[in-house]
């Protein structure tokens, strides 16, 4: 009994420390790169500011849009370790999952963003 209560004990404190990790918030756990410039009980809109050669913490978004307000480059790495490497340019709008990721700015200019975070309905 006492080994089965353990075994419990493990799984639970294993599952919420990967729900933790996975789900950090970007404003939180990276307030250098994103800023909260609006929000309601409906949306979140977050300003975006990654300097050449800048990488973000593992962090999570619900779904919603992006508008890209300059040209740039950067690489995303997701929770199983695989990379996805992006060129976008200023006035590309993109309807995004909800997802957890890594970014990086692999140009060598500054770009800017703004996210448009869907909040669910209750």
């Amino acid at each position: 009994m006492k080994n089965l209560i353990l075994l419990f004990l493990f799984v639970l404190c294993a599952m919420l420390l990967s729900t933790n990790s996975l789900a950090q918030d970007a404003t939180e756990v990276d307030p250098e790169h994103y800023k909260v410039e609006f929000e309601n009980d409906q949306v979140r809109v977050l300003r975006i500011n990654y300097a050449p050669g800048d990488k973000s913490v593992m962090h999570s978004h619900p779904e919603g849009v992006v508008i890209f307000l300059t040209d740039g480059s950067g690489r995303f790495t997701y929770p199983d370790g695989k990379t996805e490497d992006m060129n976008f340019e200023s006035g590309l709008v993109i309807w995004t999952e909800a997802q957890t990721h890594q970014p990086e700015n692999t140009g060598d200019k500054p770009f800017e963003v703004i996210q448009i975070e869907m909040k669910k309905s209750e």
